[in-house]
């Protein structure tokens, strides 16, 4: 698990062989503005993140940490989720319920096991 997302862009670009001037061309951007996101100086819009995804050719699970890590470091709410959460009433109700109980993590581990089970 990474750090932070400037962290998560550089390991992950240098993994796969790409130059930060390549990345930076492909999303419509300076290489000064790709070293400011690196360094988190500066964010990534939500259509960049996404096209990032694509470009670093990323799986679901490190897809999530990018937007988790890319989230914590622009201190919002995860891009893969929002929508989701937007537009669902009841998912709002539970996390505002579970944030006034301050709900430990065993709980949401077996809520988010009864929702696999359902979802099955």
């Amino acid at each position: 698990m990474h750090t932070n997302f400037g962290e998560f862009l550089v390991q992950r670009r240098l993994k796969s062989d790409i130059s930060a001037k390549w990345l930076a061309e492909a999303l419509g951007i300076s290489q000064v503005y790709m070293c400011d996101i690196e360094k988190g100086r500066r964010r990534m819009s939500d259509e960049m993140l996404k096209r990032l995804s694509e470009l670093l050719l990323l799986s679901e699970e490190e897809r999530y940490e990018m937007y988790d890590l890319a989230a914590k470091s622009y201190n919002t709410v995860s891009l893969d989720v929002t929508e989701y959460v937007m537009s669902n009433d009841m998912v709002r109700r539970a996390l505002r319920t579970a944030q006034k109980y301050d709900t430990p993590d065993d709980v949401w581990q077996e809520f988010i096991a009864q929702i696999i089970v359902h979802g099955k």
